[in-house]
């Protein structure tokens, strides 16, 4: 359970023009290792810049998960560093308001003494600013890492390296920023077991390339797409079948823009054909009536033997899906029609280098 800290409207504009105020005074000092919620930096230029730290032999990786760290966040520590360069004591005064105010849980208001309210336009800032302490320390010790907000991972060479660099960054989180560490969820990885927002990296196996790594999807990220589109096929749900259409394009669309990097062409003709079978489970459940069956498939272009033997069938819907009296007659062309984009298709829209290999391509670089 996270503690959200949704603010109203007036205290939602108050905070829009604070963070666009304060926003310029803290961001020219920020790390160039740092890509969560800011200008100009994204997921995909943190993903390559943790692809490019592998495949050039920092292959022992010192992952830290901080615990709760928006619950964590300790309000005297992170008002001095607001102070540092703001001197305005109405601006700090209305900040530590928000982060004080109250947070409704069972009904029941809550003080708040520490932690920073998910949910505000100003919370992505203040997070940056409180663990820009963290990436001047690792900067100062010359380490090679990558923040995208509250996730970051440390780069080296060797496993000793990697776990002196651990204990080091552990007793500074405790000591200086009062940041605690979720040991289950934190450790020293290998590439093959490491994943990065989602990402993780598999070996290339390619003449040449020994030692190299590509991106692929973890296998977490998988499982979640899959719930969320289980969840709009499923037959039982509430929606039109334009609306279950709309729905699925939407979350399609943002995934793959999101994953567009990774080596996922098989998987996504994989996922294409069992999402179109989803489909014609719910048109074939929605039929409902023997009657109505037989009229739509012979709408469909099928006999009327067939049509009636097939309106008939004791098979289950599932089964109904899969077979070709639905694959051939709700066919991919008909589905496009009524507006479906498949994921594949909408991958060779975003990836127009799609028949060149993944880990082939230049690393760009985050000067």
């Amino acid at each position: 359970m996270r503690l959200l800290g949704i603010p109203t409207v007036t205290d939602r504009m108050l905070q829009q023009a604070v963070l666009q105020v304060i926003n310029g005074r803290f961001e020219f000092e920020f790390s160039d290792y740092s890509f969560g919620f800011r200008p100009r930096k994204n997921l995909h230029q943190a993903v390559l810049k943790a692809q490019g730290y592998i495949n050039d032999g920092s292959q022992h990786i010192v992952d830290i998960d901080l615990k709760t760290f928006f619950d964590e966040v300790n309000h005297c520590y992170l008002l001095q560093l607001l102070y540092r360069k703001i001197k305005c004591p109405e601006t700090l005064r209305l900040i530590r308001k928000w982060l004080r105010s109250p947070i409704l849980i069972d009904w029941k208001l809550v003080k708040r003494r520490k932690g920073v309210p998910q949910g505000s336009p100003l919370s992505p800032l203040l997070s940056n600013i409180m663990l820009h302490e963290l990436d001047r320390e690792l900067e100062r010790q010359g380490l090679r890492f990558v923040r995208y907000a509250d996730d970051f991972s440390i780069y080296t060479k060797t496993k000793e390296a990697a776990r002196k660099v651990g204990n080091a960054i552990y007793k500074f989180l405790k000591k200086k920023l009062k940041l605690s560490i979720n040991r289950e969820k934190s450790g020293i990885r290998r590439p093959v077991n490491f994943t990065i927002l989602g990402f993780g990296f598999v070996p290339t196996y390619v003449k040449g390339e020994k030692g190299k790594y590509q991106l692929v999807v973890s296998d977490k990220s998988w499982k979640k797409l899959k719930q969320k589109l289980k969840t709009i096929t499923r037959k039982t749900t509430p929606m039109s079948f334009d609306e279950r259409i709309q729905k699925l394009n939407e979350v399609q669309r943002g995934w793959v823009n999101n994953f567009r990097m990774a080596s996922i062409y098989n998987k996504l003709n994989d996922l294409d054909g069992w999402i179109r079978n989803r489909l014609r489970y719910c048109i074939w459940h929605h039929w409902k009536k023997p009657e109505r069956k037989r009229r739509s498939l012979i709408r469909l272009g099928i006999d009327h033997d067939h049509a009636y033997a097939w309106s008939r069938t004791r098979m289950g819907g599932w089964a109904v899906a899969q077979s070709p009296i639905l694959g051939t007659t709700i066919t991919l062309v008909r589905l496009k029609k009524r507006s479906y984009i498949s994921m594949l298709d909408i991958y060779k829209r975003i990836s127009p280098q799609l028949n060149e290999p993944l880990y082939t391509r230049p690393v760009r670089t985050v000067v």
